[in-house]
């Protein structure tokens, strides 16, 4: 079970998402959306892992996929990283580019699932990386782009033109500006 503290309210949300009755979950994950808490990020993670109702896997990947705030990156990251969340990972990496989120900074790690990782899961990780738009030392990208260049190496051919493109979207990743025209 887990827990968070002695604040009444967060244990509510807890013991209802935790709730056998799947309603009152989604009515707690529903209500999640609208108030807009990072906190209960790894909450619904578990969640997502342990439940088997698809409507629950759906409306925790739909709030995934909405966020806007940017202390929830380090929290998704970590569920990515966890191997226990394995066969979440496809919906996990792919709610990094649908929330719109700033995960410049992981470069590496969706670099290294783009390599290293099953086609779905490989080309959901290229679609964070072809929108990602951050400040990115141009050092660090030109490691990303010899680590591609050494996998290409060994590539099944499926992920061949995954590579072949990060190779050219790497170098153009820009800080996105107030003004784009």
């Amino acid at each position: 079970m887990l827990t968070m503290g002695k604040d009444p309210q967060k244990k509510k949300v807890l013991n209802n998402l935790q709730s056998e009755d799947s309603l009152l979950v989604i009515k707690t994950i529903k209500e999640l959306r609208e108030t807009g808490n990072s906190s209960y990020i790894p909450v619904l993670i578990e969640l997502l892992h342990s439940t088997d109702n698809p409507e629950i896997k759906q409306k925790i990947i739909r709030l995934l996929g909405e966020l806007k705030y940017s202390d929830a990156i380090p929290r998704i990251v970590d569920a990515i990283q966890d191997k226990k969340y394995a066969s979440e990972l496809k919906e996990l990496v792919s709610v990094c580019w649908e929330n719109g989120l700033d995960f410049s900074q992981y470069l590496s790690l969706f670099v290294d699932l783009v390599i290293e990782s099953e086609f779905m899961v490989a080309f959901e990780a290229f679609t964070v990386i072809e929108n990602m738009s951050g400040k990115i030392d141009d050092a660090y990208k030109a490691e990303q782009v010899e680590k591609i260049k050494a996998a290409m190496e060994t590539a099944p051919a499926e992920k061949m033109s995954l590579l072949e493109d990060l190779e050219k979207i790497i170098p153009e990743i820009r800080e996105q500006t107030e003004q784009q025209f």
